[in-house]
């Protein structure tokens, strides 16, 4: 268990804390997937690791399979996890909650067709080579959009990808189409054509979302840190939803979130526009953190589980489902 110095016990988290307390601070490691987010413009500045106390690593993962892996060895404490990953991972008893929102997907990820390939219906896909992050949001979007077309998994070849392979092949030729999630996405599109998105698959009864999820222990040990967190990143969606319309491609935040994540400052924009972002509190209501989401957890595990993808669905997800940081951001 990462533990703290005394300097760090002296201090406020949530507060701002002197250079010589960053400086011995303990480290944590945070795992995200590299998309183009609001939160993105604070990575680089301190803020996370001055509202959190800690010296903030962040760790890229190519898929949620691997933020699994890595938090059931207690080497990741907190971290980005789509919905169907955390349905997969919950439902394996690994000990971690669901604390916040990143956002609920939309045309974020998409099934894009390679020109040339034959493709332009769901239809289409028969016999063709689909590639995409098995166990991510975007395979769950996937085997919905099949499921809504009435096509069998084995009618296509579907093939295990991480974005940065799924990109590699496509420039050559190797697949023929690709669920996945920006940038890999807006590479895709350049020759490519979007059949379908998150936001028709969440209307055909397969919802999905990118929250952040925490060790169950470290939540309970250290809650100002977790709310440091919250606060921050809110904070950063917040400025966002004052006026997106000013994020334009030459804009400050825009530039700082290319930067940090390696996307094409012209695609950063629409990559946005394609999740919708929550503030805290509504985050907080019954239909999400507040009770709602883990019926949608369990709905998706079910699915999954007639899928093949896991053996068992839990009882009840609710206790991998928490809202103490977002009300302790709240109330401060």
């Amino acid at each position: 268990m990462i533990k703290t110095t005394a300097l760090r016990l002296s201090v406020s988290l949530i507060g701002l804390l002197s250079a010589t307390g960053l400086a011995h601070a303990e480290k944590l490691i945070i795992g995200h997937f590299g998309i183009p987010l609001p939160m993105m413009t604070e990575v680089g500045t301190g803020a996370y690791d001055e509202a959190m106390g800690y010296e903030i690593e962040w760790r890229k993962f190519g898929s949620g399979t691997e933020v699994i892996a890595a938090m059931a060895s207690g080497d990741v404490k907190l971290a980005a996890l789509g919905s169907s990953p955390f349905a997969i991972g919950a439902s394996q008893g690994v000990p971690a909650q669901l604390f916040m929102l990143s956002g609920v997907i939309g045309t974020a990820e998409s099934l894009i067709a390679r020109d040339g390939a034959g493709i332009e219906s769901l239809e289409d896909l028969k016999g063709k080579r689909v590639a995409v992050p098995v166990g991510s949001t975007a395979h769950f979007s996937l085997v919905g959009a099949l499921a809504h077309a009435g096509i069998a998994e084995g009618d296509l070849t579907i093939l295990n990808m991480p974005p940065d392979q799924i990109v590699a092949a496509w420039s050559q030729d190797a697949i023929d189409a690709a669920f996945i999630w920006d940038p890999a996405q807006s590479s895709l599109l350049e020759n490519g054509t979007r059949i379908v998105g998150a936001d028709e698959t969440a209307k055909w009864g397969y919802p999905t979302f990118d929250g952040w999820v925490v060790n169950k222990d470290f939540a309970a040990e250290h809650p100002e840190a977790v709310a440091g967190f919250v606060k921050v990143t809110t904070a950063a969606d917040a400025a966002y939803l004052a006026d997106p319309a000013a994020w334009t491609a030459e804009s400050a935040p825009v530039m700082t979130i290319a930067e940090a994540t390696g996307a094409d400052p012209a695609q950063v924009p629409a990559i946005l526009a394609g999740y919708t972002f929550m503030p805290a509190a509504d985050q907080a209501g019954p239909d999400w953190l507040g009770g709602g989401l883990a019926s949608s957890v369990k709905a998706t595990a079910e699915f999954l589980k007639a899928a093949g993808r896991i053996d068992t669905v839990a009882e009840d997800y609710s206790a991998f489902i928490t809202l103490a940081p977002v009300e302790a951001a709240i109330s401060e």
